[in-house]
């Protein structure tokens, strides 16, 4: 570690330029001639020197750091072309190549773009100013790189003014798509386009919305976060922060800005999921921070440094997480394995990257792996010279093996492939070992149809310019104690799915779901989301369905309505239930207990009938109406008793119709029957002339009978036939649909319940004017008090019935019905009933005889009386009546005498208690 540290502190100075650049010739990193040239624009090292903060003079700068991958791809361009001179390709044509570092700078590479415009076969390198280049036959015919996107975009636009075909291995630019800005740009890669989608796609699969990303601040960098933005937004993630990173490490503000990145890192605690769309050596500073601040995150990689091997090996990087990563889907590069395993024995004189990692290989070898790779990327100048003066070449074959990343090589084997194959179609017939036998325009319409066979596919060019090739999604694991990089599954951008090989690399993908990188926790199923004042979508709360709403989903916008009213949902559901149907069934326990009641008052009927029909000639039963009008009277409280059965079970159209009807019916007939016999009660006693002539006239007990009962029917009739009850679904309780009657018509309910009160009302006026009858026959008294529980039991009904809903509202009229039946029938015959069993005595003609004697005796004084104090009224006094009675000895006949101050003694003759004899009889006889 010592001399890690050491190396990491030493500043970075290549060894391939080992001054300023006295010539052009100084200027290419590798070369080789041919009978056409073909260019190469790589990022050998990762950065140019800058003595000074602002350059004084225009000159181009040294290059530092060295980088192993990229010099593996101008290896791979090297053996590319070796393999198709060596084969029948090109038919004897040969192909050369000059190779350029760009130093991962925009300047350099227009530098080197600048050698290819200028003129073939030209001294001085001169780039000629012409308004038509189509006759103009530059240096090379066409490029391969490079290996950034910014740096694309700015040699593309150079390269466009002659229209010289560029096909770039690693440039993934999505706006390097565009063929008007730029027209001769091809890439043997997908655009960022598939690689932005893919990474959303992972992210949103993973369950995860809450997410950092960290991009590098140049033109690659801000065009891929924008596409990233765009597919994590179609996707529903939302990005918690952005960082820029300076794109150049020779920024002063480089450091500064990456501890602010890994501050921001730490303190968003909710994120654990970090996008880096950076440069390798912009990862390994930003990890070595990061490391030493205990970061553990899931860091998703682009492609630029998925498959890196000099970031996979830093110390101590299984403490940052895991790494999933996308990387180009690579071939069959065993041909140039080979090739690097005969690498050492090429010639080093045109080829300067080579002759460079050689003496820095001597340099370093006796390092382990990782602190080899670090000095070679950060082996200074002064102390590669100084070394390489003492120690002898040596060659290890592993190294570069291990630092291969096979889509880079890949898709650089294919760049060159697909132009020569471009070449081929250029000199059917045509002589090319002429470098003027065709110009790079006529190669660029000849590369648009290039059809290339790689692993027995054939892939081409899209209109543009991209080749559709998917994606290697890639996971870092530990084996072994070393990191390694494991391909997990395939994405394939045609179908824009993950492809897994088997059961065991899907359980790797699903095992990063375990890991929760969320604004706001997950909404389960029968949740939904409640948007706060975040700005971001991804930042909620989670609410409870409400009721007939449900959510079968993780994370729902909203929740979906049962819209069929036969099904339900409680809240927080997660599905709709179909309703139960629900009624007042014959096994429910209250059904069973009103049924009970309803069969006793039933029992209670029969048994009353039995005694009444027993004692049929006794003074009670003739004082009853007599047996007519007392079973009339039970029929019709049985029919009441009998209607409650038509309130219980699934209700009908029958029962609908039948139960309020009954019901109404048997009410009328009982009362009419019971106001007759009030009113022939109150006849009968009656010592009032004028009343009894009223009531005498009013006491017709069969058509009031009919015709009270005949009104009643005629409100039913009118009520079925117009506004007829039916069976109704009421929805209004959550979770049931309630089979109930609805009655029509509330005004025909009203009117039948209103008659009924009316009968009763007037039944209990005259119930009330007869309630001070004899003693042992006072009916009158027992009328009043049922027609009371009647009244109290349908007014408490009223408030009960409009405020009660669901399956036992039918229960609520029964018990009314019940109370009130119950209440008529036992003050009308209970009474009668326990004269009959328990006084027998006073169930006899003698012993009434003598009661409505003694009745009649008592009345007959206070007529009297009544009679003198009205005439004193009617004479304007106002004094106090006295006087006294005396009946004459042995004799019927008595006298009374009265005094009135101011007048003659009256006196007034009663009646003899013959005459009082016989009004009794007759009162009974009449009763």
């Amino acid at each position: 570690m010592a001399i890690f540290s050491f190396l990491i502190v030493c500043f970075v100075i290549s060894a391939d330029i080992a001054s300023s650049c006295q010539n052009t010739d100084d200027f290419v990193g590798a070369s080789s001639p041919g009978d056409i040239v073909i260019g190469g624009l790589f990022a050998v090292h990762s950065e140019m020197l800058h003595p000074e903060e602002h350059p004084i003079k225009p000159v181009i700068q040294n290059c530092a750091g060295f980088e192993i991958q990229v010099f593996l791809q101008t290896l791979a361009m090297i053996h590319a072309i070796e393999m198709i001179n060596n084969s029948t390709l090109l038919s004897g044509v040969t192909l050369g190549y000059e190779i350029y570092d760009t130093c991962a700078e925009v300047t350099k590479a227009m530098a080197s773009t600048l050698r290819f415009l200028s003129k073939f076969n030209s001294s001085k390198d001169i780039v000629e100013f012409k308004c038509n280049y189509s006759d103009y036959i530059p240096r090379i015919k066409a490029v391969t790189g490079a290996s950034y996107s910014e740096v694309s975009m700015a040699v593309s636009r150079l390269l466009a003014l002659q229209l010289i075909p560029q096909v770039s291995p690693a440039s993934s630019a999505e706006i390097l798509s565009d063929k008007i800005r730029f027209p001769s740009f091809f890439r043997t890669i997908p655009s960022d386009f598939h690689q932005t989608r893919a990474m959303a796609h992972l992210i949103c699969e993973s369950g995860w919305n809450w997410i950092g990303v960290i991009a590098t601040d140049d033109d690659n960098g801000r065009f891929a976060l924008e596409s990233f933005g765009v597919q994590a937004m179609s996707n529903n993630v939302c990005i918690a922060f952005k960082e820029l990173l300076p794109a150049y490490l020779s920024d002063k503000t480089f450091h500064t800005k990456v501890d602010h990145a890994v501050e921001k890192i730490v303190k968003e605690t909710r994120v654990n999921v970090i996008v880096v769309f950076m440069r390798q050596f912009h990862v390994l500073k930003l990890f070595k921070k990061a490391i030493e601040r205990n970061v553990n995150k899931i860091w998703i990689a682009s492609d630029n440094w998925s498959t890196a091997v000099k970031i996979s090996t830093m110390p101590n990087i299984r403490q940052l997480g895991t790494v999933v990563g996308f990387g180009f889907k690579s071939g069959d590069i065993s041909t140039f394995q080979d090739f690097l395993k005969n690498l050492h024995e090429k010639p080093t004189e045109n080829n300067k990257f080579l002759g460079e990692y050689i003496m820095l290989l001597s340099v370093c070898a006796h390092l382990e792996y990782y602190d080899f790779q670090m000095c070679i990327s950060n082996q200074s100048q002064d102390d590669l010279m100084q070394n390489v003066e003492n120690k002898q070449h040596i060659w290890r074959d592993d190294f570069l093996n291990a630092n291969i990343e096979p889509g880079f090589i890949h898709s650089t084997i294919l760049a060159v492939y697909a132009i020569a194959h471009a070449i081929k179609g250029q000199c059917k017939d045509r002589n090319c070992k002429d470098p003027s036998a065709f110009t790079p325009w006529e190669l660029l319409e000849e590369l648009k149809k290039v059809r290339v066979i790689d692993d027995d596919k054939e892939i081409k060019f899209d209109s543009k310019g991209d080749m559709r090739t998917s994606y290697d999604v890639l996971l870092w694991k530990e084996i072994d104690g070393r990191m390694e990089i494991t391909t997990m599954a395939e994405y394939d951008t045609e179908k824009g799915d993950f492809i897994f090989e088997d059961d065991e690399k899907k359980k790797e993908f699903l095992n990063l779901k375990k890991v929760q990188s969320t604004c706001s926790q997950h909404c389960r199923p029968g949740q939904m989301k409640k948007v706060t004042e975040s700005p971001h979508t991804c930042c909620y709360e989670c609410v409870y369905c409400p009721e007939n709403h449900y959510s079968n989903q993780t994370d729902m916008d909203y929740c979906y309505r049962c819209h069929n009213k036969t099904y339900w949902a409680p809240v927080n559901s997660t599905t709709c239930y179909r309703k139960t149907i629900q009624f007042l069934s014959w096994t429910d326990w209250f059904a069973i207990f009103l049924l009970f009641l309803s069969s006793f008052g039933v029992v209670l009927i029969f048994s009353i009938s039995v005694i009444f029909t027993k004692n049929l000639n006794t003074p009670v039963v003739k004082a009853s109406g007599g047996l007519t009008v007392c079973y009339v009277i039970l029929l019709s409280h049985f029919c009441i008793f009998l209607s409650t059965v038509f309130f219980i079970g699934e209700p009908t159209e029958l029962k609908c119709k039948t139960r309020q009807s009954l019901f109404g019916i048997s009410f009328a007939l009982c009362v009419s029957c019971i106001l007759i016999k009030s009113l022939k009660i109150l006849l009968a006693f009656s010592f009032d002339p004028k009343l009894q002539n009223i009531l005498k006239c009013a006491y017709k007990p069969i058509p009031i009978v009919v015709i009270c009962t005949g009104i009643q029917v005629i409100i039913c009739t009118c009520w079925l036939v117009f506004r007829t009850p039916f069976v109704m679904q009421n929805f209004s309780i959550p979770g049931s649909i309630i089979l109930e009657c609805n009655e029509g018509s509330v005004v025909a309910f009203g009117i039948m319940l209103g008659y009924i009160a009316a009968l009763a009302f007037i039944c209990f006026i005259f119930a009330f004017k007869g309630r001070k009858l004899p003693e042992n026959y006072n009916e009158a008294k027992f009328i009043t008090f049922g027609m009371l529980i009647y009244f109290i039991a349908w007014i408490v009904f009223i408030p009960v019935y409009a405020t009660t809903f669901g399956k036992y509202l039918p229960a609520v009229e029964i018990i009314v019905v019940l109370i009130s039946n119950y209440g008529i029938l036992c003050c009308t015959f209970l009474p009668k009933c326990y004269i009959i069993i328990y006084k027998q005595e006073t169930n006899t003609k003698s012993a009434f005889l003598k009661m409505i004697y003694t009745y009649s005796s008592k009345s007959a004084g206070s007529v009297a009386v009544s009679q003198i104090s009205l005439d004193s009224k009617s004479s304007g006094s106002q004094a106090t009546v006295s006087g006294s009675c005396k009946a004459e000895k042995n004799s019927a006949n008595g006298n009374c005498h009265f005094q009135v101050p101011g007048q003659k003694q009256i006196k007034e003759k009663i009646l003899p208690k013959s005459a009082i004899r016989r009004v009794s009889r007759k009162r009974l006889s009449s009763i």
